[in-house]
């Protein structure tokens, strides 16, 4: 089977559907009857790219402001699409919300609805775009891949579907999220006066449906003593519209027991993850939460809400705390530094559940659905 993967999202610094279109041609590699030819947005490789396009994230919010950018940029993909395009294509896969058009059997990732739970998370003109092609390239779709059975219960309902459209295929971790000892992690803490499980660790876009706020909070109302040990550290891009919580953020950065450390490298997010004394992940909407299946592989507890897909995800693993519940979050944050028993039954759980995910698995659930689109 030669399968057309879109990869243009490679382009930008990745984040969770970049790790999910980078791990999962990987891993679609060992598919001995696959044959990928990945579109990049300006042509055709059989190649991942080492890191993303260089500048791109100061070009895109400029790229963003430019009247009918998204139709232009689409305009442009779809020729590029079409003119290198290998003529012996079997199927085209397109891993995020709306793909390109092809003229046989298509298969589409849905990662979530987000943008029907928090428009507000979507720059407006992107919004638009995402309302007027999403359906139709649902209906274009053959089958519908998605992360959780959250998702796809979802999508079927929304979009009136019926179920066997749908493929659910759980994602895996990478190979960089695993324990660490002490020793392994001191060289790459010790210069940011980092201790290994001394801190907390947030990570995700700064966007309102992280939920940041809430971490943030609870974290002020630790002990002084405890807050200056034990630091809150965020972890990832500037989101859009990050400004509706930015006086919460101000304040705890003004603490200094808080950190916002921006985007960072893959194997510098692995090491900060395994050395966290837990990772707290209280979003209120995930299709997965990719986040917290790393936390787990690694070795760290973890903090989250039951809601979405998570539970999916942590099953009996994870620390639950309700949206909003300051108590319960600072109560299980501190349990978590002054219970070391309890410390030590999460990780065990988390690394025994995390045992169940693999991205071998989803390439090869994804492969069969692949199949039975060109079959059916």
């Amino acid at each position: 089977m030669r399968i057309a993967l879109n990869a243009r999202i490679l382009q930008a610094p990745r984040t969770g559907i970049g790790q999910y279109v980078a791990e999962l041609a990987a891993a679609l590699a060992d598919e001995q009857e696959l044959e990928l030819s990945l579109f990049h947005g300006w042509g055709w490789s059989r190649e991942l790219p080492a890191a993303a396009m260089p500048g791109y994230s100061r070009l895109a919010p400029w790229l963003r402001r430019i009247p009918g950018a998204y139709q232009a940029r689409r305009w442009l993909e779809q020729r590029r699409f079409d003119r290198g395009q290998d003529p012996a294509i079997d199927l085209y896969h397109e891993p995020s919300l709306w793909p390109l058009e092809f003229d046989g059997p298509t298969v589409i990732t849905l990662h979530d609805l987000t943008h029907l739970h928090y428009p507000g998370t979507q720059p407006a003109a992107r919004l638009r775009e995402i309302e007027r092609r999403l359906g139709a390239g649902v209906e274009q779709a053959r089958l519908i891949l998605t992360d959780s059975q959250f998702v796809a219960d979802e999508a079927q309902d929304y979009f009136g579907l019926p179920r066997d459209r749908f493929v659910v295929a759980p994602l895996g971790f990478a190979p960089r999220f695993h324990p660490r000892q002490p020793a392994e992690l001191a060289p790459s803490l010790a210069p940011h006066g980092l201790q290994p499980r001394g801190y907390f660790l947030c990570v995700g876009t700064l966007e309102p449906r992280k939920n940041l706020s809430q971490a943030l909070e609870a974290h002020q109302r630790l002990p002084a003593a405890l807050r200056q040990h034990y630091p809150l550290l965020i972890a990832g891009m500037a989101g859009w519209e990050q400004g509706q919580f930015s006086d919460v953020l101000h304040k705890a950065l003004a603490s200094g027991h808080v950190r916002l450390l921006g985007y960072l490298p893959d194997e510098q997010v692995a090491q900060l993850v395994a050395g966290a004394r837990a990772l707290v992940f209280p979003s209120l909407y995930e299709g997965f939460g990719l986040p917290v299946l790393e936390a787990m592989a690694s070795g760290t507890p973890v903090v989250l809400t039951r809601r979405s897909a998570m539970p999916e995800v942590a099953g009996d693993a994870g620390n639950y705390v309700e949206p909003g519940d300051l108590d319960g979050l600072y109560n299980t944050m501190l349990r978590l530094i002054d219970d070391e028993p309890h410390w030590q039954v999460c990780r065990e759980a988390g690394l025994q559940r995390a045992g169940l995910f693999s991205w071998r698995h989803c390439a090869q659930i994804t492969a069969r659905a692949y199949r039975q689109a060109i079959g059916g």
